[in-house]
């Protein structure tokens, strides 16, 4: 098995890719890893993937590639780049040569000898707008540290190690790149490290990242908790707060109703029931409640008839 595989995510990076290469070439011959370079170009119009010929021409013996017909977004390069992967330890990096590979090096021991499961690089020192992305950056990675329990300062960085056995059995979806550490740590691999790492100016071309990406960050968050929480118990949340809510629209009605009884008897009149806002709210709320429960039991008959009900992670057996 190859020491190292480096999967590189891509989209319009073809003035940076013969540079970034190179580095990493002189990085590896340095510390005489066994590696592969694994480029993932998701849908480039320029000419990514031109380079990237070139290279493979060059360096057929470490250079692989994959190249999508549309532009499907990180997870998905970075789905098809851990499938592919043959190294003991799998290092991503960004191509736009803001994340340095002078770091493989120290992430490759951290995963080898210290024995994480995965390291996560900080950017402590960065270069970007301080306005449009490091403050709302720090917001997002505060949210991220107290939903998901993991304390990384960046846990979007570009830059992480993993064994290969970490990305063989996590599924990067839709958005979900961001929250990597979070899919380790629920498909049980706890021991994550983090490590400052070097943050380098864009030298070429421009980002490929807007503000809208925190705004579906935080939904994408939010969807893994749920996930994570109750994903093959749906109706442990849906069948208890539909419960709570028709309990609590029931004693309303009964409520409404002993009032009316009162009135009727002491004054002798009352407000008709068809009326009182307080009866229509009570008849919503056991309504919601039942719709809640139901969406419960139907979350079960999915899940029952899903693959994945029975899916688990052995780590040892005798």
């Amino acid at each position: 098995m190859l020491d190292i595989s480096i999967v590189i995510p891509l989209y319009n990076e073809a003035e940076s890719l013969p540079h970034l290469f190179e580095w990493i070439e002189r990085v590896m011959a340095e510390n005489r890893f066994q590696y592969e370079v694994i480029f993932v170009n998701d849908g480039s119009t320029d000419n990514s993937w031109l380079v990237i010929e070139t290279l493979k021409k060059q360096h057929s013996e470490v250079v692989r590639a994959i190249s999508f017909r549309h532009n499907y977004g990180k997870s998905a390069a970075l789905y098809c780049g851990f499938k592919a992967a043959q190294g003991e330890v799998v290092i991503t990096m960004d191509a736009d040569m803001q994340d340095s590979p002078d770091e493989i090096p120290e992430l490759y021991r951290m995963i080898k000898e210290d024995g994480y499961d995965l390291v996560s690089g900080w950017k402590q020192k960065r270069y970007d707008n301080a306005l449009t992305k490091n403050l709302p950056s720090k917001l997002f990675n505060a949210t991220a540290r107290f939903v998901t329990g993991i304390h990384l300062h960046d846990m979007n960085c570009g830059l992480k190690a993993y064994r290969n056995e970490v990305v063989k059995n996590i599924e990067v979806f839709g958005e979900m790149h961001r929250y990597i550490p979070y899919l380790a740590k629920n498909a049980g691999f706890t021991n994550i490290g983090e490590k400052v790492v070097q943050h380098r100016k864009r030298e070429y071309g421009v980002s490929k990242f807007g503000i809208n990406r925190f705004v579906n960050g935080y939904l994408d968050l939010m969807t893994l908790w749920f996930l994570s929480k109750f994903g093959k118990q749906p109706m442990h949340f849906f069948g208890l707060v539909g419960s709570l809510v028709f309990l609590l629209g029931f004693i309303a009605i009964i409520v409404v109703i002993c009032m009316k009884i009162h009135a009727l008897m002491t004054v002798g009149t009352s407000m008709l029931l068809g009326v009182n806002p307080y009866f229509h709210l009570a008849i919503l709320a056991m309504i919601i409640g039942t719709m809640l429960f139901l969406a419960g039991f139907i979350g079960e008959l999915v899940i029952r008839n899903s693959q994945e009900r029975n899916r688990y992670l052995i780590d040892k057996e005798l």
